[in-house]
């Protein structure tokens, strides 16, 4: 399978922490640890490792946090191919507390790659599948050309001004960035689908049918919630490209996002290659 991430990068800091401080008060952290971060990058790490190798577009300053972002997600196996903006790669500082919550400040604007950019943009017609996390409406565009689209609601704008239709739109139920209402982008998503997190999640198709899946087990104790719906919004994007049947789909992304939460870092711990899952590809 050919797999693309079309989207942003953040550099991520962590504290772990007992809880959250309130207003005055300090708390001490009980380990730290950064690395390369956001939407786009944890999940061009979990395609890399579903299809040993994933295709990233994205913009990243011209400074040593984004060569050094670059680097990390190269040595993930990504193909990074990046756009270089004069200005300061973004960067998010998380506590991580005791039940594993994470909790992000952003210091920064988005940095997101565009059609403008001189970057292989036409590979993306030979994708099975890309997800998106940033670009402009032109580069959803090209993002469009790929057999399956998914992208987050956090890219509404672009979204709306392209007038693409996705295969997927996918975002947390629980988080009011990524909250989407019918009717915000012509034409409709063929699937809307909304993680619902320990309760799992509700879907939606264009013909009206909905649904439900059931969360996954963890596979350990929950460790670090940052990055586990990206993860899950990869593993979808791997498994609608390797056309398996929705219920399918989204029991291996939900399998996927548990893995997430019971490991430390934005791109936590390797995932089953298509070869362990077998040529059939994921499963329930």
């Amino acid at each position: 399978m050919r797999v693309a991430v079309v989207g942003h990068v953040e550099w991520a800091e962590f504290a772990r922490v007992a809880r959250m401080p309130a207003a005055g008060e300090i708390v001490h952290a009980s380990e730290s640890w950064e690395g390369p971060g956001g939407g786009g990058a944890v999940a061009a790490v979990e395609l890399a490792r579903l299809a040993g190798e994933a295709l990233f577009l994205t913009a990243l300053g011209d400074d040593e946090t984004g060569r050094r972002a670059e680097a990390e997600l190269a040595a993930a196996g990504v193909r990074v191919a990046a756009a270089r903006r004069p200005a300061p790669t973004r960067r998010v500082f998380v506590h991580v507390d005791d039940a594993a919550e994470r909790t992000i400040t952003v210091i920064g604007p988005r940095l997101a790659p565009q059609r403008s950019d001189p970057l292989p943009w036409a590979e993306l017609a030979r994708c099975d599948a890309v997800y998106l996390t940033a670009a402009d409406p032109e580069g959803v565009r090209a993002a469009r050309a790929a057999r399956v689209l998914v992208a987050t609601p956090r890219a509404r704008d672009a979204l709306r001004e392209a007038g693409v239709r996705l295969d997927a739109l996918v975002g947390s139920a629980r988080d009011p960035g990524e909250r989407w209402t019918p009717g915000a982008l012509d034409p409709p998503p063929a699937l809307r689908i909304e993680t619902e997190g320990a309760d799992g999640g509700r879907w939606r198709d264009g013909a009206g049918a909905a649904g439900r899946w059931a969360a996954a087990a963890l596979p350990g104790p929950p460790v670090d919630a940052y990055g586990a719906g990206d993860r899950f919004a990869a593993a979808l994007t791997w498994a609608l490209g390797a056309r398996r049947p929705l219920a399918d789909a989204l029991a291996f992304a939900a399998l996927r996002g548990a893995a997430a939460l019971a490991e430390r870092g934005p791109l936590g711990a390797p995932a089953p290659t298509a070869a362990a899952l077998g040529q059939r590809g994921p499963t329930s």
